[in-house]
Protein backbone atom coordinates (compact mmCIF):
# COMPACT_ATOMS: atom_id res chain seq x y z
CA UNK A 1 0.00 0.00 0.00
CA UNK A 2 2.90 2.38 0.65
CA UNK A 3 4.43 1.82 -2.82
CA UNK A 4 2.61 4.23 -5.16
CA UNK A 5 4.97 4.46 -8.14
CA UNK A 6 3.53 3.70 -11.58
CA UNK A 7 4.61 0.60 -13.48
CA UNK A 8 7.13 1.44 -16.23
CA UNK A 9 5.42 -0.97 -18.66
CA UNK A 10 1.67 -0.42 -18.22
CA UNK A 11 1.58 2.74 -16.02
CA UNK A 12 -0.77 1.03 -13.54
CA UNK A 13 -0.51 1.24 -9.74
CA UNK A 14 -1.43 -2.30 -8.75
CA UNK A 15 1.48 -3.87 -6.90
CA UNK A 16 1.92 -7.23 -5.24
CA UNK A 17 4.79 -8.96 -3.46
CA UNK A 18 6.72 -11.99 -4.64
CA UNK A 19 7.97 -14.61 -2.21
CA UNK A 20 11.38 -12.91 -2.37
CA UNK A 21 9.98 -9.59 -1.23
CA UNK A 22 10.11 -7.83 -4.62
CA UNK A 23 7.29 -5.70 -5.96
CA UNK A 24 5.57 -6.95 -9.13
CA UNK A 25 2.75 -5.45 -11.18
CA UNK A 26 -0.49 -7.44 -10.97
CA UNK A 27 -1.59 -6.08 -14.35
CA UNK A 28 1.39 -6.94 -16.58
CA UNK A 29 3.53 -9.14 -14.25
CA UNK A 30 6.50 -6.76 -14.44
CA UNK A 31 8.91 -7.40 -11.53
CA UNK A 32 10.84 -4.39 -10.20
CA UNK A 33 14.16 -4.24 -8.39
CA UNK A 34 12.51 -2.58 -5.38
CA UNK A 35 12.02 -4.74 -2.32
CA UNK A 36 9.85 -4.25 0.73
CA UNK A 37 11.54 -3.51 4.04
CA UNK A 38 9.73 -5.38 6.83
CA UNK A 39 10.25 -4.54 10.49
CA UNK A 40 8.75 -7.25 12.69
CA UNK A 41 8.85 -6.52 16.44
CA UNK A 42 7.31 -9.90 17.27
CA UNK A 43 10.44 -11.77 16.24
CA UNK A 44 11.73 -14.12 18.94
CA UNK A 45 15.47 -14.64 18.96
CA UNK A 46 15.41 -18.29 20.17
CA UNK A 47 12.95 -19.48 17.51
CA UNK A 48 14.09 -21.92 14.85
CA UNK A 49 13.82 -21.09 11.17
CA UNK A 50 11.52 -23.65 9.51
CA UNK A 51 11.62 -22.41 5.89
CA UNK A 52 13.68 -20.00 3.85
CA UNK A 53 12.05 -18.30 0.89
CA UNK A 54 14.26 -18.66 -2.17
CA UNK A 55 12.62 -15.84 -4.09
CA UNK A 56 14.77 -14.35 -6.79
CA UNK A 57 17.87 -16.38 -5.90
CA UNK A 58 16.77 -18.71 -8.69
CA UNK A 59 17.90 -16.07 -11.12
CA UNK A 60 21.52 -16.58 -10.11
CA UNK A 61 21.25 -20.30 -10.88
CA UNK A 62 20.06 -19.61 -14.41
CA UNK A 63 23.08 -17.52 -15.37
CA UNK A 64 21.37 -14.24 -14.61
CA UNK A 65 18.09 -15.26 -16.25
CA UNK A 66 14.69 -14.20 -15.03
CA UNK A 67 11.29 -15.84 -14.79
CA UNK A 68 9.24 -15.36 -17.94
CA UNK A 69 6.11 -16.83 -19.42
CA UNK A 70 5.47 -18.00 -22.97
CA UNK A 71 2.85 -15.29 -23.50
CA UNK A 72 5.53 -12.68 -22.69
CA UNK A 73 7.70 -14.16 -25.41
CA UNK A 74 4.90 -13.88 -27.96
CA UNK A 75 4.27 -10.33 -26.79
CA UNK A 76 7.87 -9.46 -27.67
CA UNK A 77 7.47 -11.11 -31.08
CA UNK A 78 4.34 -9.07 -31.80
CA UNK A 79 6.10 -5.90 -30.69
CA UNK A 80 9.02 -6.53 -33.07
CA UNK A 81 6.67 -7.33 -35.95
CA UNK A 82 4.57 -4.20 -35.33
CA UNK A 83 7.71 -2.05 -35.24
CA UNK A 84 8.86 -3.56 -38.55
CA UNK A 85 5.47 -2.84 -40.14
CA UNK A 86 5.60 0.70 -38.80
CA UNK A 87 9.01 1.11 -40.44
CA UNK A 88 7.43 -0.01 -43.72
CA UNK A 89 4.96 2.86 -43.51
CA UNK A 90 2.03 1.38 -41.61
CA UNK A 91 0.08 3.77 -39.38
CA UNK A 92 1.59 3.96 -35.84
CA UNK A 93 -1.92 3.49 -34.50
CA UNK A 94 -1.64 -0.19 -35.41
CA UNK A 95 0.96 -0.99 -32.75
CA UNK A 96 -0.10 1.28 -29.90
CA UNK A 97 -3.86 0.90 -30.14
CA UNK A 98 -5.23 -1.78 -32.45
CA UNK A 99 -2.74 -4.64 -32.06
CA UNK A 100 -2.22 -3.92 -28.36
CA UNK A 101 -5.96 -4.07 -27.66
CA UNK A 102 -6.35 -7.27 -29.69
CA UNK A 103 -3.53 -8.88 -27.71
CA UNK A 104 -4.92 -7.81 -24.32
CA UNK A 105 -8.34 -9.11 -25.28
CA UNK A 106 -6.81 -12.43 -26.33
CA UNK A 107 -4.90 -12.79 -23.06
CA UNK A 108 -8.06 -12.08 -21.08
CA UNK A 109 -10.35 -14.40 -23.05
CA UNK A 110 -7.77 -17.20 -23.02
CA UNK A 111 -7.34 -16.52 -19.27
CA UNK A 112 -3.60 -16.02 -19.46
CA UNK A 113 -3.71 -12.52 -17.93
CA UNK A 114 -6.10 -9.74 -16.85
CA UNK A 115 -8.30 -12.23 -14.98
CA UNK A 116 -8.90 -13.62 -11.48
CA UNK A 117 -8.09 -17.23 -10.67
CA UNK A 118 -10.55 -19.12 -8.45
CA UNK A 119 -9.17 -19.42 -4.92
CA UNK A 120 -9.73 -23.20 -4.80
CA UNK A 121 -7.29 -23.82 -7.63
CA UNK A 122 -4.59 -21.81 -5.85
CA UNK A 123 -4.87 -23.90 -2.70
CA UNK A 124 -4.86 -27.10 -4.73
CA UNK A 125 -1.72 -26.00 -6.57
CA UNK A 126 0.14 -25.17 -3.38
CA UNK A 127 -0.83 -28.38 -1.64
CA UNK A 128 0.29 -30.54 -4.53
CA UNK A 129 3.53 -28.57 -4.89
CA UNK A 130 4.43 -28.93 -1.21
CA UNK A 131 3.66 -32.65 -1.20
CA UNK A 132 5.95 -33.28 -4.18
CA UNK A 133 9.20 -32.04 -2.63
CA UNK A 134 10.25 -35.32 -0.97
CA UNK A 135 10.19 -37.64 -3.98
CA UNK A 136 12.83 -38.60 -6.53
CA UNK A 137 13.59 -36.42 -9.53
CA UNK A 138 11.59 -38.32 -12.17
CA UNK A 139 8.42 -38.84 -10.07
CA UNK A 140 8.69 -35.21 -8.97
CA UNK A 141 8.84 -34.08 -12.56
CA UNK A 142 5.69 -36.01 -13.48
CA UNK A 143 3.82 -34.80 -10.40
CA UNK A 144 4.78 -31.23 -11.19
CA UNK A 145 3.47 -31.61 -14.71
CA UNK A 146 0.26 -33.00 -13.23
CA UNK A 147 0.13 -29.98 -10.93
CA UNK A 148 0.45 -27.68 -13.93
CA UNK A 149 -2.25 -29.50 -15.82
CA UNK A 150 -4.57 -29.00 -12.87
CA UNK A 151 -3.78 -25.44 -11.91
CA UNK A 152 -3.47 -24.16 -15.46
CA UNK A 153 -6.43 -26.03 -16.94
CA UNK A 154 -8.11 -22.81 -18.01
CA UNK A 155 -4.92 -21.21 -19.35
CA UNK A 156 -4.80 -18.25 -16.96
CA UNK A 157 -1.97 -16.89 -14.84
CA UNK A 158 -2.22 -16.15 -11.14
CA UNK A 159 -1.19 -12.70 -10.01
CA UNK A 160 -0.76 -13.26 -6.29
CA UNK A 161 2.33 -14.10 -4.24
CA UNK A 162 1.32 -17.68 -3.50
CA UNK A 163 1.16 -18.65 -7.15
CA UNK A 164 4.47 -16.90 -7.85
CA UNK A 165 6.02 -18.96 -5.09
CA UNK A 166 4.59 -22.24 -6.39
CA UNK A 167 5.69 -21.48 -9.95
CA UNK A 168 9.20 -20.71 -8.69
CA UNK A 169 9.44 -24.27 -7.35
CA UNK A 170 8.01 -25.67 -10.56
CA UNK A 171 10.36 -23.70 -12.81
CA UNK A 172 13.39 -24.85 -10.81
CA UNK A 173 12.48 -28.47 -11.35
CA UNK A 174 11.64 -28.07 -15.04
CA UNK A 175 14.45 -25.68 -16.01
CA UNK A 176 16.17 -28.50 -17.89
CA UNK A 177 13.16 -28.83 -20.17
CA UNK A 178 12.41 -25.15 -20.81
CA UNK A 179 13.79 -21.74 -19.99
CA UNK A 180 10.30 -20.30 -19.52
CA UNK A 181 8.16 -20.95 -16.48
CA UNK A 182 5.29 -22.60 -18.37
CA UNK A 183 7.06 -23.99 -21.45
CA UNK A 184 6.38 -27.63 -20.54
CA UNK A 185 2.71 -26.93 -19.92
CA UNK A 186 2.38 -24.93 -23.12
CA UNK A 187 3.64 -27.77 -25.29
CA UNK A 188 1.14 -30.17 -23.68
CA UNK A 189 -1.71 -27.70 -24.11
CA UNK A 190 -0.86 -26.99 -27.72
CA UNK A 191 -1.93 -30.50 -28.66
CA UNK A 192 -5.44 -29.96 -27.25
CA UNK A 193 -6.36 -26.29 -27.61
CA UNK A 194 -6.92 -24.83 -31.07
CA UNK A 195 -6.25 -21.18 -30.34
CA UNK A 196 -3.20 -21.52 -28.15
CA UNK A 197 -0.64 -19.03 -29.39
CA UNK A 198 1.81 -20.15 -32.08
CA UNK A 199 4.27 -18.35 -34.33
CA UNK A 200 1.96 -18.36 -37.41
CA UNK A 201 -0.72 -16.80 -35.20
CA UNK A 202 1.50 -13.75 -34.64
CA UNK A 203 1.13 -13.06 -38.37
CA UNK A 204 -2.62 -13.63 -38.04
CA UNK A 205 -2.69 -10.93 -35.35
CA UNK A 206 -0.74 -8.54 -37.59
CA UNK A 207 -2.95 -9.17 -40.60
CA UNK A 208 -6.08 -8.73 -38.48
CA UNK A 209 -4.80 -5.33 -37.31
CA UNK A 210 -3.87 -4.34 -40.87
CA UNK A 211 -7.32 -5.34 -42.11
CA UNK A 212 -8.98 -3.37 -39.31
CA UNK A 213 -7.07 -0.25 -40.37
CA UNK A 214 -7.58 -1.06 -44.09
CA UNK A 215 -3.87 -0.65 -44.69
CA UNK A 216 -2.61 -1.14 -48.28
CA UNK A 217 -0.91 -4.46 -47.51
CA UNK A 218 -2.45 -7.76 -48.59
CA UNK A 219 -1.82 -11.04 -46.80
CA UNK A 220 0.36 -12.32 -49.65
CA UNK A 221 2.54 -9.18 -49.37
CA UNK A 222 2.78 -9.59 -45.60
CA UNK A 223 4.01 -13.17 -45.95
CA UNK A 224 6.43 -12.18 -48.72
CA UNK A 225 7.94 -9.48 -46.50
CA UNK A 226 8.34 -12.15 -43.81
CA UNK A 227 10.18 -14.51 -46.17
CA UNK A 228 12.40 -11.68 -47.40
CA UNK A 229 13.36 -10.86 -43.82
CA UNK A 230 11.74 -7.43 -43.59
CA UNK A 231 9.38 -8.57 -40.81
CA UNK A 232 10.80 -10.62 -37.89
CA UNK A 233 9.49 -14.18 -37.86
CA UNK A 234 12.20 -16.72 -38.62
CA UNK A 235 14.64 -16.86 -35.68
CA UNK A 236 12.87 -13.89 -34.09
CA UNK A 237 13.84 -15.17 -30.62
CA UNK A 238 17.33 -13.81 -31.28
CA UNK A 239 15.87 -10.43 -30.36
CA UNK A 240 14.83 -11.65 -26.89
CA UNK A 241 16.60 -9.95 -23.96
CA UNK A 242 19.55 -11.82 -22.49
CA UNK A 243 17.65 -12.44 -19.25
CA UNK A 244 14.99 -14.42 -21.13
CA UNK A 245 16.82 -17.73 -21.41
CA UNK A 246 15.50 -19.84 -24.28
CA UNK A 247 16.16 -23.56 -24.22
CA UNK A 248 14.50 -26.96 -24.27
CA UNK A 249 10.80 -26.97 -25.06
CA UNK A 250 10.83 -23.23 -25.72
CA UNK A 251 12.52 -24.00 -29.02
CA UNK A 252 9.50 -26.03 -30.15
CA UNK A 253 7.34 -22.97 -29.49
CA UNK A 254 9.45 -20.14 -30.91
CA UNK A 255 11.82 -21.86 -33.33
CA UNK A 256 10.35 -21.89 -36.86
CA UNK A 257 11.72 -24.14 -39.60
CA UNK A 258 9.12 -23.65 -42.31
CA UNK A 259 7.71 -20.79 -44.36
CA UNK A 260 4.37 -19.33 -43.27
CA UNK A 261 1.41 -20.75 -45.19
CA UNK A 262 -1.26 -18.42 -46.60
CA UNK A 263 -4.26 -20.63 -45.74
CA UNK A 264 -3.10 -21.30 -42.17
CA UNK A 265 -2.51 -17.62 -41.37
CA UNK A 266 -5.81 -16.56 -42.97
CA UNK A 267 -7.90 -19.24 -41.24
CA UNK A 268 -6.37 -18.50 -37.85
CA UNK A 269 -7.13 -14.80 -38.36
CA UNK A 270 -10.79 -15.65 -38.91
CA UNK A 271 -10.85 -17.89 -35.81
CA UNK A 272 -9.17 -15.19 -33.74
CA UNK A 273 -11.64 -12.51 -34.84
CA UNK A 274 -14.55 -14.77 -33.85
CA UNK A 275 -12.87 -15.82 -30.59
CA UNK A 276 -12.31 -12.19 -29.56
CA UNK A 277 -15.96 -11.33 -30.35
CA UNK A 278 -14.83 -8.45 -32.54
CA UNK A 279 -17.55 -6.34 -34.16
CA UNK A 280 -17.96 -5.85 -37.90
CA UNK A 281 -14.71 -4.61 -39.40
CA UNK A 282 -14.55 -1.16 -41.04
CA UNK A 283 -16.23 -1.15 -44.46
CA UNK A 284 -14.17 -2.00 -47.55
CA UNK A 285 -15.44 0.66 -49.95
CA UNK A 286 -14.48 1.32 -53.58
CA UNK A 287 -11.85 3.83 -52.38
CA UNK A 288 -10.00 1.25 -50.24
CA UNK A 289 -6.84 -0.42 -51.51
CA UNK A 290 -8.33 -3.88 -50.84
CA UNK A 291 -11.26 -3.30 -53.20
CA UNK A 292 -10.92 -5.56 -56.29
CA UNK A 293 -11.14 -2.59 -58.68
CA UNK A 294 -8.00 -1.06 -57.15
CA UNK A 295 -6.14 -4.33 -56.60
CA UNK A 296 -6.77 -5.28 -60.24
CA UNK A 297 -4.90 -2.14 -61.32
CA UNK A 298 -1.89 -3.23 -59.28
CA UNK A 299 -1.82 -6.79 -60.61
CA UNK A 300 -2.45 -5.70 -64.21
CA UNK A 301 0.61 -3.46 -63.96
CA UNK A 302 2.72 -6.18 -62.38
CA UNK A 303 1.61 -8.79 -64.92
CA UNK A 304 2.50 -6.38 -67.76
CA UNK A 305 -1.01 -6.48 -69.23
CA UNK A 306 -2.78 -3.69 -71.15
CA UNK A 307 -4.40 -0.92 -69.13
CA UNK A 308 -7.63 -1.30 -71.13
CA UNK A 309 -8.27 -4.62 -69.36
CA UNK A 310 -9.17 -2.68 -66.22
CA UNK A 311 -12.48 -1.60 -67.78
CA UNK A 312 -13.34 -5.26 -68.23
CA UNK A 313 -12.35 -6.27 -64.71
CA UNK A 314 -14.59 -3.50 -63.35
CA UNK A 315 -17.49 -4.77 -65.46
CA UNK A 316 -17.05 -8.31 -64.14
CA UNK A 317 -16.78 -7.10 -60.53
CA UNK A 318 -19.96 -5.04 -60.89
CA UNK A 319 -21.95 -7.75 -62.68
CA UNK A 320 -21.42 -10.47 -60.07
CA UNK A 321 -21.53 -8.11 -57.06
CA UNK A 322 -18.14 -8.90 -55.54
CA UNK A 323 -17.41 -5.19 -55.18
CA UNK A 324 -20.26 -4.60 -52.73
CA UNK A 325 -19.40 -3.43 -49.22
CA UNK A 326 -21.30 -6.25 -47.51
CA UNK A 327 -19.47 -8.87 -49.59
CA UNK A 328 -15.99 -7.46 -48.92
CA UNK A 329 -16.31 -6.44 -45.26
CA UNK A 330 -15.39 -9.03 -42.64
CA UNK A 331 -18.07 -9.89 -40.06
CA UNK A 332 -16.43 -12.19 -37.44
CA UNK A 333 -18.42 -15.28 -36.57
CA UNK A 334 -20.85 -14.93 -39.48
CA UNK A 335 -20.77 -18.37 -41.10
CA UNK A 336 -23.29 -17.50 -43.81
CA UNK A 337 -20.89 -15.21 -45.69
CA UNK A 338 -17.82 -16.39 -47.62
CA UNK A 339 -14.60 -14.98 -46.24
CA UNK A 340 -12.83 -12.91 -48.89
CA UNK A 341 -9.18 -13.31 -49.82
CA UNK A 342 -8.72 -9.94 -51.45
CA UNK A 343 -5.51 -10.54 -53.38
CA UNK A 344 -6.58 -13.95 -54.71
CA UNK A 345 -9.98 -12.55 -55.69
CA UNK A 346 -8.43 -9.74 -57.76
CA UNK A 347 -6.06 -12.14 -59.53
CA UNK A 348 -8.96 -14.48 -60.34
CA UNK A 349 -10.99 -11.61 -61.84
CA UNK A 350 -8.11 -10.81 -64.22
CA UNK A 351 -7.84 -14.46 -65.28
CA UNK A 352 -11.58 -14.65 -66.00
CA UNK A 353 -11.33 -11.51 -68.16
CA UNK A 354 -8.41 -13.04 -70.07
CA UNK A 355 -10.53 -16.14 -70.71
CA UNK A 356 -13.44 -13.98 -71.88
CA UNK A 357 -11.29 -12.12 -74.41
CA UNK A 358 -8.63 -14.66 -75.40
CA UNK A 359 -10.31 -17.95 -74.42
CA UNK A 360 -6.92 -19.42 -73.32
CA UNK A 361 -7.53 -22.77 -75.00
CA UNK A 362 -4.06 -22.97 -76.67
CA UNK A 363 -5.60 -22.09 -80.09
CA UNK A 364 -7.72 -18.95 -80.16
CA UNK A 365 -5.21 -16.71 -78.35
CA UNK A 366 -2.50 -17.59 -80.88
CA UNK A 367 -4.87 -16.87 -83.77
CA UNK A 368 -5.59 -13.41 -82.29
CA UNK A 369 -1.89 -12.86 -81.74
CA UNK A 370 -1.09 -13.55 -85.41
CA UNK A 371 -3.85 -11.16 -86.45
CA UNK A 372 -2.50 -8.41 -84.13
CA UNK A 373 1.03 -8.96 -85.45
CA UNK A 374 -0.13 -8.38 -89.04
CA UNK A 375 -2.03 -5.24 -88.04
CA UNK A 376 1.03 -3.87 -86.21
CA UNK A 377 3.13 -4.29 -89.38
CA UNK A 378 0.62 -2.18 -91.32
CA UNK A 379 -0.20 0.30 -88.56
CA UNK A 380 2.91 2.43 -88.00
CA UNK A 381 1.13 5.15 -86.02
CA UNK A 382 -0.91 5.11 -82.84
CA UNK A 383 -0.95 2.47 -80.11
CA UNK A 384 0.12 -1.06 -80.94
CA UNK A 385 -2.31 -3.97 -80.94
CA UNK A 386 -1.77 -6.35 -78.03
CA UNK A 387 0.04 -9.51 -79.11
CA UNK A 388 -0.55 -12.37 -76.70
CA UNK A 389 2.33 -14.41 -78.11
CA UNK A 390 4.88 -11.65 -77.65
CA UNK A 391 3.54 -10.90 -74.16
CA UNK A 392 3.85 -14.59 -73.28
CA UNK A 393 7.49 -14.74 -74.39
CA UNK A 394 8.53 -11.54 -72.56
CA UNK A 395 6.76 -12.36 -69.30
CA UNK A 396 7.80 -16.02 -69.33
CA UNK A 397 11.48 -15.07 -69.63
CA UNK A 398 11.28 -12.67 -66.66
CA UNK A 399 9.18 -15.12 -64.66
CA UNK A 400 11.66 -17.97 -65.19
CA UNK A 401 14.56 -15.76 -64.10
CA UNK A 402 12.81 -14.55 -60.95
CA UNK A 403 11.52 -18.03 -60.10
CA UNK A 404 15.04 -19.44 -60.40
CA UNK A 405 16.37 -16.73 -58.06
CA UNK A 406 13.63 -17.49 -55.55
CA UNK A 407 14.28 -21.24 -55.65
CA UNK A 408 18.03 -20.72 -55.16
CA UNK A 409 17.50 -18.37 -52.23
CA UNK A 410 15.17 -20.84 -50.54
CA UNK A 411 17.59 -23.73 -51.17
CA UNK A 412 20.51 -21.78 -49.69
CA UNK A 413 18.59 -20.46 -46.71
CA UNK A 414 20.23 -21.35 -43.40
CA UNK A 415 17.52 -22.30 -40.95
CA UNK A 416 19.97 -22.31 -38.06
CA UNK A 417 20.22 -18.95 -36.39
CA UNK A 418 23.41 -17.19 -35.34
CA UNK A 419 22.47 -17.49 -31.69
CA UNK A 420 23.30 -21.03 -30.40
CA UNK A 421 20.37 -23.06 -29.10
CA UNK A 422 20.42 -25.91 -26.62
CA UNK A 423 17.78 -28.30 -25.36
CA UNK A 424 19.46 -28.90 -22.02
CA UNK A 425 21.48 -26.74 -19.64
CA UNK A 426 24.00 -29.58 -19.25
CA UNK A 427 24.77 -29.55 -22.98
CA UNK A 428 25.17 -25.78 -23.20
CA UNK A 429 28.97 -25.78 -23.14
CA UNK A 430 29.16 -28.50 -25.83
CA UNK A 431 26.74 -26.63 -28.07
CA UNK A 432 28.70 -23.38 -27.73
CA UNK A 433 31.99 -25.10 -28.56
CA UNK A 434 30.47 -26.88 -31.53
CA UNK A 435 28.95 -23.66 -32.81
CA UNK A 436 32.29 -21.85 -32.51
CA UNK A 437 33.98 -24.66 -34.45
CA UNK A 438 31.34 -24.50 -37.24
CA UNK A 439 31.75 -20.73 -37.59
CA UNK A 440 35.53 -21.05 -37.83
CA UNK A 441 35.27 -23.76 -40.48
CA UNK A 442 32.78 -21.70 -42.50
CA UNK A 443 35.11 -18.70 -42.43
CA UNK A 444 38.10 -20.80 -43.51
CA UNK A 445 36.25 -22.49 -46.39
CA UNK A 446 34.86 -19.11 -47.40
CA UNK A 447 38.37 -17.67 -47.70
CA UNK A 448 39.59 -20.69 -49.67
CA UNK A 449 36.68 -20.66 -52.11
CA UNK A 450 36.76 -16.90 -52.47
CA UNK A 451 33.04 -16.59 -51.77
CA UNK A 452 31.71 -13.06 -51.45
CA UNK A 453 29.42 -12.05 -48.64
CA UNK A 454 25.84 -11.47 -49.57
CA UNK A 455 24.89 -7.92 -50.35
CA UNK A 456 22.33 -6.17 -48.18
CA UNK A 457 18.74 -6.80 -49.11
CA UNK A 458 17.08 -4.07 -51.15
CA UNK A 459 14.24 -2.07 -49.72
CA UNK A 460 10.89 -3.88 -49.79
CA UNK A 461 8.64 -3.16 -52.73
CA UNK A 462 5.02 -3.93 -53.53
CA UNK A 463 6.05 -4.91 -57.07
CA UNK A 464 8.17 -7.98 -57.79
CA UNK A 465 8.12 -7.52 -61.57
CA UNK A 466 8.52 -3.98 -62.90
CA UNK A 467 7.91 -2.83 -66.47
CA UNK A 468 8.76 0.61 -67.78
CA UNK A 469 7.08 2.19 -70.80
CA UNK A 470 10.33 4.07 -71.47
CA UNK A 471 12.03 0.86 -72.63
CA UNK A 472 12.59 0.87 -76.39
CA UNK A 473 12.68 -2.92 -76.72
CA UNK A 474 8.88 -3.16 -76.61
CA UNK A 475 8.83 -5.24 -73.43
CA UNK A 476 6.12 -3.11 -71.79
CA UNK A 477 2.51 -3.79 -72.87
CA UNK A 478 0.66 -1.35 -70.60
CA UNK A 479 -0.26 1.05 -73.41
CA UNK A 480 -1.18 -1.57 -76.00
CA UNK A 481 -4.67 -1.60 -77.48
CA UNK A 482 -7.35 -4.31 -77.49
CA UNK A 483 -9.02 -3.09 -80.71
CA UNK A 484 -8.12 -6.23 -82.59
CA UNK A 485 -10.19 -8.47 -80.33
CA UNK A 486 -13.19 -6.21 -79.59
CA UNK A 487 -16.27 -5.26 -81.53
CA UNK A 488 -18.96 -2.67 -80.92
CA UNK A 489 -22.43 -4.05 -80.27
CA UNK A 490 -25.41 -1.99 -79.10
CA UNK A 491 -23.12 0.85 -78.15
CA UNK A 492 -20.87 -1.39 -76.03
CA UNK A 493 -17.53 -2.99 -76.77
CA UNK A 494 -17.85 -6.76 -76.64
CA UNK A 495 -15.42 -9.59 -77.29
CA UNK A 496 -15.26 -11.02 -80.80
CA UNK A 497 -15.00 -14.42 -79.16
CA UNK A 498 -18.52 -15.78 -78.45
CA UNK A 499 -17.31 -18.94 -76.69
CA UNK A 500 -16.17 -19.67 -73.14
CA UNK A 501 -15.05 -22.86 -71.42
CA UNK A 502 -15.68 -23.46 -67.73
CA UNK A 503 -13.03 -24.82 -65.41
CA UNK A 504 -15.67 -27.00 -63.76
CA UNK A 505 -19.40 -27.49 -64.22
CA UNK A 506 -20.16 -28.26 -60.58
CA UNK A 507 -18.38 -26.88 -57.54
CA UNK A 508 -17.22 -29.12 -54.71
CA UNK A 509 -18.11 -28.69 -51.05
CA UNK A 510 -15.27 -26.52 -49.74
CA UNK A 511 -15.82 -27.66 -46.13
CA UNK A 512 -15.47 -31.34 -47.01
CA UNK A 513 -12.53 -31.44 -49.45
CA UNK A 514 -10.94 -28.02 -48.79
CA UNK A 515 -11.34 -26.78 -52.38
CA UNK A 516 -14.19 -25.64 -54.60
CA UNK A 517 -12.59 -27.42 -57.54
CA UNK A 518 -9.66 -29.74 -58.12
CA UNK A 519 -6.75 -28.57 -60.24
CA UNK A 520 -4.32 -30.72 -62.21
CA UNK A 521 -2.04 -29.16 -64.80
CA UNK A 522 -2.57 -31.93 -67.35
CA UNK A 523 -6.33 -31.31 -67.40
CA UNK A 524 -6.10 -27.69 -68.55
CA UNK A 525 -4.60 -25.76 -71.50
CA UNK A 526 -1.02 -24.57 -71.16
CA UNK A 527 -1.99 -20.92 -71.64
CA UNK A 528 -4.36 -21.11 -68.69
CA UNK A 529 -1.72 -22.86 -66.61
CA UNK A 530 0.86 -20.19 -67.48
CA UNK A 531 -1.43 -17.38 -66.33
CA UNK A 532 -2.13 -19.29 -63.10
CA UNK A 533 1.59 -19.82 -62.61
CA UNK A 534 2.28 -16.11 -63.13
CA UNK A 535 -0.17 -14.99 -60.43
CA UNK A 536 0.87 -17.90 -58.22
CA UNK A 537 4.40 -16.47 -58.25
CA UNK A 538 3.19 -12.91 -57.59
CA UNK A 539 1.06 -14.01 -54.62
CA UNK A 540 3.42 -16.81 -53.48
CA UNK A 541 0.58 -19.33 -53.15
CA UNK A 542 -0.38 -22.61 -54.81
CA UNK A 543 -2.14 -22.31 -58.22
CA UNK A 544 -5.03 -24.41 -56.90
CA UNK A 545 -6.18 -21.59 -54.59
CA UNK A 546 -6.38 -19.12 -57.49
CA UNK A 547 -8.16 -21.80 -59.54
CA UNK A 548 -10.80 -22.07 -56.79
CA UNK A 549 -11.56 -18.36 -57.01
CA UNK A 550 -11.72 -18.51 -60.81
CA UNK A 551 -14.32 -21.28 -60.57
CA UNK A 552 -16.32 -19.30 -58.01
CA UNK A 553 -16.36 -16.18 -60.23
CA UNK A 554 -17.34 -18.22 -63.30
CA UNK A 555 -20.30 -19.77 -61.52
CA UNK A 556 -21.47 -16.35 -60.37
CA UNK A 557 -21.01 -14.95 -63.88
CA UNK A 558 -22.77 -17.79 -65.74
CA UNK A 559 -25.17 -18.83 -63.00
CA UNK A 560 -28.35 -18.65 -65.12
CA UNK A 561 -26.88 -20.57 -68.06
CA UNK A 562 -25.47 -23.25 -65.76
CA UNK A 563 -28.81 -23.64 -63.99
CA UNK A 564 -30.64 -24.08 -67.30
CA UNK A 565 -28.06 -26.61 -68.50
CA UNK A 566 -28.20 -28.68 -65.32
CA UNK A 567 -32.01 -28.58 -65.37
CA UNK A 568 -32.05 -29.70 -69.01
CA UNK A 569 -29.69 -32.61 -68.27
CA UNK A 570 -31.88 -33.67 -65.35
CA UNK A 571 -34.96 -33.76 -67.59
CA UNK A 572 -33.13 -35.86 -70.18
CA UNK A 573 -32.12 -38.41 -67.53
CA UNK A 574 -35.71 -38.76 -66.40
Amino acid sequence: RDFNERCVQCSEVNWGLTDGGRFYCRSCHNVTERTREVVNTDFIGNSRVQTIAKGSRKQEKNDGGCEWYVCEGFQLVLKKQAEALEALGVCPQMKDEILCNFWRCYLQKSKQAYCNRPAGETVKALSVCESSTDVDSEPERSSLLHLLSLSESEGDLLTDCSFASSMSKVSESTSVYSGSVDGSLYVMKNQKEKLLMTMPMTLSFCYMALLWLREPITLSELLRFVVEGHIPYLNVFQHFPEKMKLCGLDLKIFCVESWPVYEEVHNKMLELAAFLDLPRFPDITDSCFLHPDILCIKYLMEANLPDELHNWTCRVVKKIGIGEVDFLTLVPGNKSTRKVKYDILAAAVIIVVLKLLFLLDDHYEWFLSDFAEERNKINKEGSLYFEFKKWYEVVKHSLDVEQKKLDEERAKYLWRCEKPLFYSVKKKSKVLKRREMVVNLQNQFGKLSGSVRRAEKPNPSSFQLSWSEENTDGSCFHGHSLKGILQEKCGLLTAMNPDYWLCTVKLCNEKLCGHLAHYREVDFPQSYHFVLRLFSFLLRIQPSYIHDEVCMIEHKLFNKKLYKKLKYNTVLRK
